[in-house]
């Protein structure tokens, strides 16, 4: 069985997928930490996140690189938002998703394009959002419990400035798969959006 997860940063889908995976036993894939890789390699090698070749060139990134906990920052983030609008980039990192999407018993997998490029055959697609208020408060409140220095006005901006990113690139832009289940989680704590998400799994299955 696989069960792709899409939506927004902040909208709670990387929490829901992690809980699908735990609920029906599968492997879970982060894809966006492999862009965020990608990202921190392209500041390791002193590239520029913005040009085509850095960005492919920090493709080639070493696997110890996903358990860099600064992978999760809100900097890395923008880079990786960044470095995914290149075709080159998508390429390069497609072969590793799908694959980890077709393996033996099925998976889970959030992104951005999973429903709609790297698994849209799966047998679940669910679509993860809340409004960009409630993302950017979530995160605030993240970020501030880590103890960075962070303001909501200008997390406010970051989100905003990712989604537009996210949605008008040319290739593989996030969009909601047309036969994906919408989870709004604006009003939702974490285990009404955890139990919204496996009664939805369940639905479909079913």
């Amino acid at each position: 069985m696989i069960i792709t997860v899409d939506g927004p940063t902040a909208s709670g889908k990387g929490t829901i997928a992690k809980a699908l995976a735990a609920r029906f036993g599968l492997p879970h894939l982060d894809t966006g930490l492999l862009y965020r890789a990608v990202g921190w390699q392209v500041m390791r090698n002193d590239g520029d996140p913005d040009n085509a070749d850095d960005a492919l060139a920090a493709c080639d990134f070493p696997d110890e690189l996903l358990t860099e906990p600064e992978l999760r920052s809100e900097a890395t983030g923008g880079l990786a938002s960044q470095v995914s609008i290149h075709p080159a980039v998508r390429e390069a990192l497609f072969t590793r998703q799908r694959a980890f999407a077709t393996q033996a018993g099925g998976a889970v997998l959030d992104g951005r394009d999973i429903g709609t490029v790297i698994a849209p055959d799966a047998d679940v697609k669910l679509y993860v959002t809340a409004s960009v208020e409630a993302r950017a408060e979530r995160r605030f409140a993240e970020m501030r419990d880590a103890g960075r220095e962070v303001t909501l006005h200008d997390m406010i901006a970051d989100l905003t400035a990712r989604d537009e990113r996210d949605t008008n690139r040319k290739d593989a832009p996030l969009t909601v798969a047309p036969d994906a289940m919408l989870i709004d989680t604006t009003s939702l704590g974490k285990d009404a959006a955890i139990a919204a998400a496996v009664d939805a799994v369940k639905a479909a299955l079913s």
